[in-house]
């Protein structure tokens, strides 16, 4: 059983090809799923910043363990909706790193 993913969608309408990019990202936390159970991630357009939308992506992680069951990861902006998402997993990916890191101690 993989780690589940929920997206939401603010303020503009999903498409699949951003689903499959956010499918492809979620598959790099796949190695955490001993400590993660899943992901909420909210994708919102922030409205006009000069001549480009920006897009803001947040990260949710649902963890196995009893403490900080639900740990919210920093939001990452950028006019590119891609990039916004694939940024928010690095930051998660980071996050989980130091989760598992402290958990082998």
């Amino acid at each position: 059983m993989g780690v589940g993913m929920q997206i939401v969608y603010l303020g503009f309408a999903g498409s699949r090809t951003l689903e499959g990019e956010a499918g492809a990202q979620l598959v790099r936390l796949e190695r955490y799923s001993a400590i993660l159970s899943a992901v909420r991630l909210a994708i919102e357009a922030m409205g006009m910043m000069g001549p480009q939308t920006m897009y803001d992506a947040r990260l949710d992680l649902l963890l196995l363990s009893r403490a900080d069951r639900y740990r919210p990861v920093a939001r990452c902006s950028h006019a590119n909706v891609q990039e916004a998402v694939r940024r928010a997993f690095d930051v998660a990916e980071c996050e989980l790193r130091t989760i598992a890191a402290c958990a082998r101690r």
